[in-house]
């Protein structure tokens, strides 16, 4: 296996640099499917210097759209202008990892990867096929294959090793990134010696799966789709943009919405019109266009369904028998968090997780208005959680 470095020094170097994207070269990597996916790609980033017994790794899994830069960074000496910028721009879990953070990176050796099937520098359908799949090189498009969360696990195995590490101190991930750190608790349990699943459940469960279609219906029906092979024309940013607004609605509580929003109108616009299309827009939907907006400008249609499809698969007793037996495998120390006002991934779930592990594991709880983001918003929370639970000091 190759390791193909993607801005500066590898892992492990004297030379530290933290927050930089780097890509590996995993190979083949065959999927539950029985496909057989051709030269693989893993991009991720890293914080932290890596123990010569290589004790002190951290992986953290990012959520359904996110990407490698888990926290700023520092860039080493002579890189780019665009390097340095991009490394010291905040991160999507700023605060919670970094120097002295819960997940202090003077301590602990981090890794952030992107998902195969997403669009941050892993193999995806955006990226170029291979040429016995594609002697021109277009894009996957619509023949990129269902990548399960137990294949990406697979792929990050193969990234481990690359790097150097037989095992993580810890795996710790919300939302599809909690499903993912689960996933690896239970394939390969000699591997993981804590494991932190936060906002997720043990599998996606029926209404996660209808708000799941819901948002790739959106996508499909978007005229410029053209069955997943638009690279050479008009992207799909309306139907990407209707995917994100569904998915966003459940990613907020009720009472946050009311609060912040309420039925106030947008500014200068009148919600009362004449006709039903031609009306202002109240507050909270001028809200669902920016997030619309913001995600069509920096995500790939295809991948959104890529991830999603892979969320949606997410069932970690699938073929392990029931869910205790499947966990019955397992190790390592837990925490196991729910956020109180999350309607996405319901506090409850959770519960049926951690009744489910070896040994007496309880549920913890952010505190948060917000929704199943609250996962993200909360820090100081789940920093003391981590630090009372699976990075205590011995």
């Amino acid at each position: 296996m190759t390791v193909t470095v993607v801005g500066g020094a590898g892992a492990g170097t004297a030379v530290r640099e933290d927050g930089v994207p780097r890509v590996a070269a995993i190979g083949e990597l065959e999927l539950e499917s029985g496909f057989r996916l051709p030269e693989v790609r893993i991009a991720y980033e890293t914080w932290g210097t890596l123990a010569p017994d290589g004790s002190n790794a951290v992986l953290v899994e990012h959520a359904l759209t996110g990407d490698t830069h888990v926290a700023a960074g520092r860039a080493r000496h002579g890189a780019s202008e665009a390097e340095r910028r991009a490394a010291q721009s905040g991160g999507w879990w700023e605060g919670l990892v970094g120097p002295g953070a819960a997940i202090d990176t003077d301590r602990w050796f981090v890794v952030c990867t992107n998902i195969v099937g997403g669009c941050y520098g892993s193999t995806g359908p955006a990226a170029p096929a291979p040429p016995d799949v594609d002697p021109e090189g277009r894009p996957w498009g619509s023949r990129f294959p269902l990548v399960t969360v137990r294949d990406s696990v697979h792929a990050e195995a193969a990234l481990a090793d690359a790097l150097g590490i037989g095992s993580w101190r810890l795996v710790i991930g919300g939302s599809m990134g909690g499903a993912r750190a689960l996933e690896w608790a239970v394939t390969y349990p000699d591997r993981v010696r804590a494991c932190a699943v936060v906002a997720a459940c043990a599998q996606s469960s029926a209404e996660q799966l209808a708000w799941g279609q819901a948002q790739n219906l959106a996508i499909r029906q978007d005229p410029h789709f053209r069955g997943g092979d638009y690279y050479d024309g008009p992207l799909p940013v309306t139907g990407l943009g209707l995917a994100r607004r569904i998915a966003h609605i459940t990613y907020r509580s009720a009472d946050e919405l009311h609060h912040r929003f309420g039925r106030s109108p947008q500014a200068d616009e009148h919600v009362i019109g004449t006709h039903p299309g031609g009306r202002g827009r109240y507050q909270v939907e001028s809200y669902l266009d920016h997030q619309a907006s913001k995600l069509a400008g920096r995500f790939d249609a295809n991948s959104y369904l890529a991830v999603n499809e892979t969320l949606m698969s997410h069932d970690v007793a699938r073929g392990r028998g029931t869910l205790e037996e499947a966990l019955s495998v397992t190790s390592c120390e837990w925490l196991v968090a729910a956020v109180d006002s999350d309607r996405l991934y319901l506090p409850r779930e959770s519960d049926v997780l951690a009744a489910a592990l070896p040994g007496d594991v309880r549920r913890h709880t952010l505190t948060s208005p917000s929704g199943h983001d609250g996962f993200l918003i909360e820090t100081p929370q789940l920093g003391k959680l981590l630090l009372e639970t699976v990075l205590r000091e011995p």
